[in-house]
């Protein structure tokens, strides 16, 4: 199922711990060239900002293919028609993606990554223009019009196996909030079977990532578990849904809560507060940062929408206590293992021990370098420059002062 293999994958993350050892003076030079020449992948990468330059023109590259035919070759198609090509486009991107990745081999190029993102986004344009005729926009949408929804996030499940892009697993999440609209009006229903959708979805990658712990593939689930706990957590958390994110925030949360039933409401109120120490347990656990740090994002909307939920009024010096709280317990967490034997405790440690942090730290400089203003260069003076040629009063000075 997936399109590169197994051997190869592992050779480019080889590579890159290789790399990130011999920046950290793990490895001397001479160690990290012989063992670089026997790290040799047939797949072509490249750094990441050209990977989002050639997605980027890609993107507008078949965008603008797409527009030129139908401007050229169909004069006011109607919507069937339109969805028909759509479709059409969509399965000649899938087919340039497939081609880019088997035999130009690139990998996590930006190529093969746009012309996936536009194989999903035609698709789903095309079916509700070939079969709906765009009354998915329309106040009450027929209930076949899940079929949308439901046919993005299988080919954006198929796309996240196939090509291993981990956005294309979100974005299958997303297309999953839709699909219980279309099936029920009762928003307490709609937050229950997402969640479950999620719920699912955990189980199915706990029992495959049980299998491959400590393997290179691994770091692909854990990212995949850690969304996976996040999508449950919004899904139950009232205060945080797309559905009643408004009214609740502002009103002090009443407007979530006269909309569910009081037991509903108050079972959410209490997962929200048991879901936090389960994830981060099973983050320390495993020793996995991205559960780890999910565990921490979702203790902290915890604290931030503990209020609206207890219907509570905010104010001003909330953020201050609660920066306050999470710099104290940061503080403290690092102070208990620096106390440690050498800096450890349990395997955990304070101190950075790869090149990591450092690379994105570089990456997040060059960013805000290329968004900063640029300084205005200071103004060269000659040697021979002097004042001259003024008049001034008191002290002596003269016109050529």
């Amino acid at each position: 199922m997936r399109l590169y293999k197994a051997s190869s994958e592992e050779t480019l993350r080889a590579r890159k711990l290789l790399a990130d050892w011999a920046g950290e003076g793990v490895l001397s030079d001479a160690e990290y060239q012989r063992l670089e020449q026997e790290l040799v992948s047939e797949l072509r990468t490249t750094n990441v900002f050209l990977r989002l330059i050639l997605l980027l023109f890609t993107l507008i590259g078949v965008g603008a293919a797409a527009a030129l035919f139908f401007e050229v070759f169909l004069s006011r198609p109607s919507q069937q028609t339109s969805g028909i090509f759509l479709l059409i486009f969509a399965a000649v991107c899938y087919a340039g993606a497939e081609v880019a990745a088997s035999q130009a081999r690139l990998y996590r190029y930006g190529i093969e990554e746009a012309l996936a993102i536009c194989s999903v986004a035609f698709l789903s344009v095309g079916i509700e223009d070939a079969l709906f005729s765009g009354a998915l926009y329309s106040p009450k949408p027929d209930e076949v019009h899940f079929l949308v929804a439901a046919a993005g996030g299988v080919v954006s499940l198929w796309i996240w196996r196939r090509f291993g892009l981990w956005y294309a697993f979100l974005a299958a999440m997303i297309f999953a909030v839709y699909l219980p609209g279309y099936w029920t009006p009762s928003h307490s229903a709609q937050h229950v079977i997402v969640a479950l959708f999620y719920v699912i979805g955990l189980i199915g990658v706990t029992v495959v990532r049980s299998r491959r712990h400590f393997e290179y593939g691994e770091d692909e689930y854990s990212l995949v578990e850690a969304f996976l706990w996040l999508g449950i957590y919004l899904a139950i958390n009232l205060q945080l849904s797309p559905l009643n994110l408004r009214p609740q925030w502002w009103d002090g949360g009443r407007g979530a809560a006269s909309e569910f039933a009081r037991s509903f409401y108050w079972s959410t109120w209490v997962l929200i507060w048991c879901l936090p120490p389960i994830v981060l347990t099973r983050g320390i656990r495993q020793k996995d940062r991205f559960l780890i740090a999910v565990g921490g994002i979702i203790a902290i909307l915890t604290f931030v929408s503990n209020k609206p939920y207890l219907g509570w009024p905010r104010h001003t010096w909330d953020p201050l206590v609660l920066g306050i709280l999470l710099t104290g317990i940061a503080l403290s967490i690092r102070r208990w293992l620096n106390r440690g034997p050498a800096g450890i405790r349990g395997g955990f440690t304070a101190a950075r021990l790869s090149g990591k942090e450092k690379q994105w730290m570089n990456a997040g400089s060059t960013v805000l370098g290329l968004v900063t203003p640029q300084s205005i260069p200071a103004q060269t003076r000659s040697a021979d420059f002097r004042f001259s040629g003024g008049a001034s009063g008191g002290g002596g000075a003269g016109g050529d002062f």
